[in-house]
This record gives C-alpha cells, sequence and structure tokens, in this order.
C-alpha cells in the first residue's frame, strides 16, 4: 500500500471515537435493524465513506475500485488456523492495496509472521474488556500467568464467575436452579461484586443475599434472550510480522435499548454452605480457536481457583473437555460435561459449535450455557428455555459496528465478503452486508464468497472476492 495511503489510515482510525457511539447506541439486542440471522465467535464488517481517494484515481477505498482488484475492501470472516492459507493466497493475488476488515474470530498477533507479511492494509474489531472491573482482571491474570489476557478473556473469566455466583445462590447443582439465579446475580440490584472481591460475593450469595456482578468485560447485565444489554468494541491493527499482541486503536462503550438487562428469575435465593460446586468448562484446546482457547481457558480456571484458595466453606469442583472448534467433538464433549452431573457450563467458543450443542444437549437436558465468544444472532433465536447465555455480544451490534468502520473510517464503498461457511461466517457476513447496503451508508457489496474450513488452498475464493 502506498506511504500515504498508510498514514491516511492509521490517521482516520485514530478518529475514531466518541463520536461512533452515539449512532450505534441502541444496537445490541434490539433488533430493530431488520436483522434475522449471524454469526459466531467474530464480527462484521463493510461500507461506503466520502470518497477520500488520492487524486490519481485509485484512491484508498474512496471509490468503486482499489490497486489490482474490482473492489476498495474485503470483509473477511473465519479463524487463524484457516486464515494463514488464506492470507498467502490474498497476498499472492493482490498488492495489499484493498482495506481489509476481519472480526475477532482473525484476532491473533502470530497471523503476520505466519503469512510472511506485516498486513498493514488490515483492520479489526473484536468484543472488548470494557467492564467497571477491566483493569482489576487485567492485573489479576498477569500477576497470574505472567502474560496479558487475550481476546475472549475477560468474557470467560466473567462468564465462569457468574456460573459459579449463580450456583452458590441456588444452593444445589441443579440446571434449573442455578438457570434461576443467573440474573439475580448478574442484574441489578444487589451489593456489588467485582473479580475482586468474587469470593467475598460468593460467601454473600451462598448467604441467601442480593448482589450484582460487575465483571471485567461489561456490567454483565443479561437481557431477555440472556445476551449482554450492553457492550464494548475495540479497533485493531496487526502490529507485524514476530509480534506478541496486536495494537489497540480504540476501545468504545455501546450501551443497549435496556441497559439493566431484564427476564425471569426466581423470587428468592436459598444459598447454603458446606457443599461443592460443580462447574464445567468446553472450550477449544485445540483446532482453529486454540491459538485463543488457551487464554480462554486459563481465565475460566482462574475464577474457579480464586473461590478454591479463598476462605469460604464452599469447594468448586471443575471439569473441563475441549471442544477441539468442531461441532461434532463440541457436542460429545458437552455430553459428557452433562452425563458427570455439571449443572452449568462455560462455552463453548464457536457459533458453529454453540448451537448444536446449546440446542441439542444443553436445553434438553437442562443445563445451563454460558459463551464467553460465540457472536452468532442464531444463538439469541434459540428456543432454548432460557438456559443459553453469553457474556460475548451479539453479531447484531459487530455486524453494526464494522460496516461503520468501513464506511466510515477506512472510506471504501465498494466491498465483497469472503466468509467460513457455517453459521458464524454466514450470519456474520449477511449481517454486514444488510447494513453496509443500507440507506445510512449506501454501500455495495458485490459478493458474498462463502469457503470450507480446512482447505490447502483459497486462492480461487480470493480471486472470486477481488473480481466479483
Amino acid at each position: 500500500m502506498p506511504e500515504d495511503n498508510k498514514s491516511r489510515r492509521r490517521n482516520v482510525l485514530k478518529g475514531i471515537g466518541a463520536a461512533s457511539v452515539v449512532p450505534l447506541a441502541g444496537c445490541i439486542g434490539g433488533g430493530g435493524d431488520g436483522d434475522d440471522g449471524d454469526g459466531d465467535t467474530g464480527s462484521g464488517d463493510d461500507g461506503t465513506g466520502d470518497d477520500e481517494g488520492g487524486d490519481d484515481g485509485t484512491g484508498d477505498g474512496g471509490g468503486t475500485t482499489n490497486g489490482s482488484s474490482g473492489v476498495g475492501g474485503l470483509f473477511i470472516v473465519g479463524y487463524p488456523e484457516d486464515g494463514q492459507q488464506l492470507f498467502r493466497d490474498y497476498y499472492s493475488a493482490s498488492d495489499g492495496s484493498e482495506e481489509v476488515l476481519v472480526p475477532d474470530g482473525l484476532q491473533d498477533a502470530a497471523l503476520p509472521g505466519q503469512v510472511g507479511n506485516d498486513m498493514e492494509n488490515f483492520t479489526g474489531t473484536a468484543p472488548a474488556a470494557g467492564g467497571p472491573a477491566q483493569e482489576a482482571f487485567n492485573t489479576a491474570f498477569q500477576d497470574r500467568y505472567d502474560r496479558s489476557p487475550g481476546v475472549f478473556s475477560s468474557q470467560s473469566y466473567d462468564s465462569a464467575a457468574v456460573l459459579l455466583l449463580a450456583n452458590a445462590a441456588a444452593g444445589e447443582n441443579d440446571g434449573t436452579a442455578v438457570r434461576d439465579q443467573m440474573r439475580n446475580v448478574a442484574n441489578p440490584s444487589g451489593t456489588e461484586v467485582t473479580p475482586e472481591n468474587l469470593v467475598e460475593g460468593i460467601e454473600m450469595a451462598a448467604a441467601g443475599e442480593d448482589i450484582n456482578y460487575q465483571g471485567a468485560s461489561s456490567d454483565v447485565n443479561f437481557n431477555d434472550a440472556g445476551d449482554p444489554a450492553n457492550a464494548a468494541y475495540q479497533i485493531w491493527t496487526f502490529a507485524g510480522q514476530g509480534a506478541e499482541e496486536v495494537d489497540i486503536s480504540e476501545t468504545l462503550s455501546f450501551e443497549g435499548d435496556n441497559p439493566e438487562g431484564t427476564g425471569p428469575s426466581a423470587d428468592s435465593i436459598p444459598g447454603g454452605t458446606g457443599r461443592t460446586i460443580e462447574l464445567g468448562i468446553l472450550l477449544p484446546a485445540s483446532g482453529n480457536l486454540a491459538s485463543v482457547g488457551e487464554d480462554m481457558i486459563a481465565s475460566a480456571q482462574m475464577a474457579a481457583v480464586e473461590v478454591q484458595e479463598g476462605d469460604v466453606n464452599i469447594d468448586v469442583n471443575v471439569t473441563s473437555e475441549d471442544s477441539e472448534t468442531r461441532s461434532s467433538a463440541g457436542t460429545e464433549a458437552a455430553q459428557s460435561l452433562v452425563n458427570a452431573g455439571v449443572p452449568g457450563i462455560c462455552g463453548t467458543a464457536s457459533s458453529g459449535g454453540n448451537v448444536p450443542v446449546s440446542d441439542g444437549v444443553l436445553a434438553p437436558n437442562e443445563v445451563v450455557g454460558c459463551s464467553p465468544s460465540s457472536t452468532a444472532l442464531s444463538v439469541t433465536n434459540l428456543e432454548d428455555d432460557d438456559y443459553i447465555f453469553r457474556t460475548a455480544p451479539s453479531d447484531i451490534l459487530q455486524g453494526r459496528v464494522d460496516a461503520q468502520v468501513m464506511a466510515e473510517q477506512l472510506g471504501v464503498s465498494r466491498v465483497s465478503t469472503l466468509y467460513v461457511d457455517n453459521d458464524y461466517g454466514q450470519q456474520l457476513s449477511q449481517r454486514f452486508t444488510e447494513v453496509f447496503e443500507s440507506d445510512e451508508f449506501g454501500g455495495e457489496v458485490a459478493d458474498q464468497i462463502g469457503y470450507p474450513q480446512g482447505s490447502s488452498s483459497y486462492s480461487s475464493a480470493v480471486e472470486s472476492a477481488l473480481n466479483p
């Protein structure tokens, strides 16, 4: 990408700030944009813009073409394992002059080194740690593991923490009893509990006291669908080959239509001590999301270990299974956790796994699932009898965020989408397209191209996206 284009891109990304919050507020969980379907551990993308291209006519996305291709930008949804080959094929077919926008599913600092390119024309969005206890969680994670937490780490901690608190409030390892306490311990009102005083919160919940968990990722207030009632998003870029972290340009907070959350809950808090809380963890230790799964698992386990280490008359027993980022493996692992008598599970990670696990195993067996990273719209629409929650926001919002970034910050008016061919990819691509082509942004999505996981080459899909 020419140097002047790089500079413009950096400048517009730095300009993303409070002004972007106003038009996005109220999108999460509101269903007001005609959305019915969307994605997974990720986000969405693309927009129009105000023709900020250069005088030579090629610009950097403001017109209809950009550099070597027939589009000014690409919105790519997928996972790091496939991204390595996908992005190699992209740079083989393009001079890198397109603006490429990716969601959190592709937030892996190691990708530039694996691809052999600094990937300076890539921008990303991801649910952020924007909760009241974000700094306290980050410090605690760093102290315990001697590294910074990764993407969805805070959501994983919050998922496990809420499940532990709800179980303490329920006073028994029963899925329905835990379900009925989820909003009691998470939503206002009650004594404030954060990651800094989680053990004290367990004691209060076990004593039948009303508490209000304030998390690392958000306020953790659940709406009627079990989704977060508010969220934060970060805009990020790759830091180059050999980097250990991505660069965060900005973190924005967004408040939904019902920020305090609503939904069914029990009228009383039975509590009880002298017992063992059973907690399940179903996250990816292998497969496409293993690179982010390590920190997610560590975060969920950290919440349980803190209670185990605390001076409280309650034990915690954690049973972990590897979802492998595959729906079949995740379903089998979920059934193993159900058979072990686990009433609540932190997981799964991807929507491609979360939907069949929730619909086929957890809800029918009356076991609570609380995903820290599954963002697909189809999760919101599950007929789950209120057993399925998540601490990651729905792609209803992230698709909207991405469309605005592509249109207004990256200045692109014509794009293609490339998406992993599962619930996550299909729905996020569609959500992005709906918003990007709306009257508000007036962009054009020239084509939506699905690609399979695990392919040895994505050249054909890349060529189709670049030259629709």
